[in-house]
C-alpha cells in the first residue's frame, strides 16, 4: 500500500479537480435556471449540455455502424459524468466522490485514483449502451463513483484476506447499494442507469488490481499459487 508521510492524508488533487468541475457545472445550471446569470438562454443550459455532452447508446451504435468516431462524440464517454439532472443528483455524486477519493488516496497513487474513475466512467457508458438500448441519456458521475466503490471493495478484500477473515464481506457495501436501488426502482419506477453503475463497479474493482501498489506482482504470485 502507498506510504504517505502526511498525517492528514488530504484528498488527492485530482479528486478535488473532479469535484470542482462537477460543482462548477452544476452551479452554472442552477444559477442560470434562476435567471441569475446568462440571461434568458441560461434556462436551457442543462438540457443543451445533456445533448452536447451526455451519452446515448444510439450515438455509439451510429459510430460503430458507420466506422466513424469523431471527437465530438467520443468525448461523451467521459464528459457525461460532469452533467447532472439536478442539484441533488450532483450533490450526492460530489459528496461520495470526495469521501471515496480520500480513502483511495490513502492507498493508491493519486494518478491511479483518476485511472479508476475514468476507466469506470467509460466502461459504465459502454455497458449501458450495450444492454440498455435506446434508453434515456446517461448523465452523472455515479458510474465513476461506483468504480471508486470497486476500488474500495478491492482494498477491503485484500485487508480481510490478510486478516484471514471472510473476504466476501468486502462486497457488503455494493450489496447494500444495489439493494437500495432495487427498492427505489420498485417504489418509484426503474431506470436502466443502474447497468452503468454495475459496469463501473466491476471496472473499478478490476483496474484496481494492476494500479494498486505492488498489484501486478501480487496477482502473479497468487496465480502461481493457484
Amino acid at each position: 500500500m502507498r506510504d504517505d508521510p502526511s498525517p492528514l492524508n488530504p484528498i488527492p488533487p485530482v479528486v478535488l479537480v473532479l469535484f470542482l468541475v462537477i460543482v462548477g457545472v452544476e452551479a452554472a445550471f442552477s444559477l442560470g435556471a434562476r435567471g441569475l446569470i446568462g440571461g434568458a438562454d441560461a434556462v436551457g443550459w442543462r438540457m443543451a449540455a445533456i445533448e452536447e455532452y451526455g451519452f446515448h447508446g444510439a450515438i455509439l451504435r451510429w459510430m460503430i455502424e458507420t466506422g466513424q468516431f469523431p471527437t465530438e462524440h467520443l468525448h461523451r464517454l467521459v464528459t457525461y459524468a460532469f452533467v447532472h439532472g439536478s442539484f441533488t443528483h450532483a450533490l450526492f455524486a460530489g459528496v461520495l466522490l470526495l469521501a471515496l477519493g480520500k480513502f483511495l488516496g490513502e492507498v493508491f497513487r493519486h494518478w491511479a485514483v483518476l485511472v479508476i474513475f475514468i476507466t469506470a466512467t467509460v466502461t459504465g457508458a459502454l455497458i449501458y449502451a450495450t444492454l440498455a438500448g435506446d434508453r434515456p441519456w446517461l448523465i452523472g458521475a455515479f458510474p465513476g463513483v461506483y468504480g471508486m466503490i470497486g476500488g474500495f471493495t478491492y482494498v477491503m478484500w485484500l485487508r480481510l484476506g490478510q486478516m484471514g477473515a471472510n473476504q466476501a464481506r468486502a462486497f457488503s457495501l455494493i450489496g447494500v447499494l444495489m439493494a437500495l436501488q432495487l427498492v427505489f426502482a420498485l417504489l418509484f419506477g426503474g431506470s436502466p442507469t443502474w447497468l452503468a453503475d454495475v459496469g463501473g463497479f466491476v471496472a473499478g474493482f478490476a483496474v484496481s488490481i494492476p494500479v494498486s501498489p505492488g498489484g501486478l506482482a501480487r496477482l502473479r504470485a497468487r496465480l502461481r499459487r493457484d
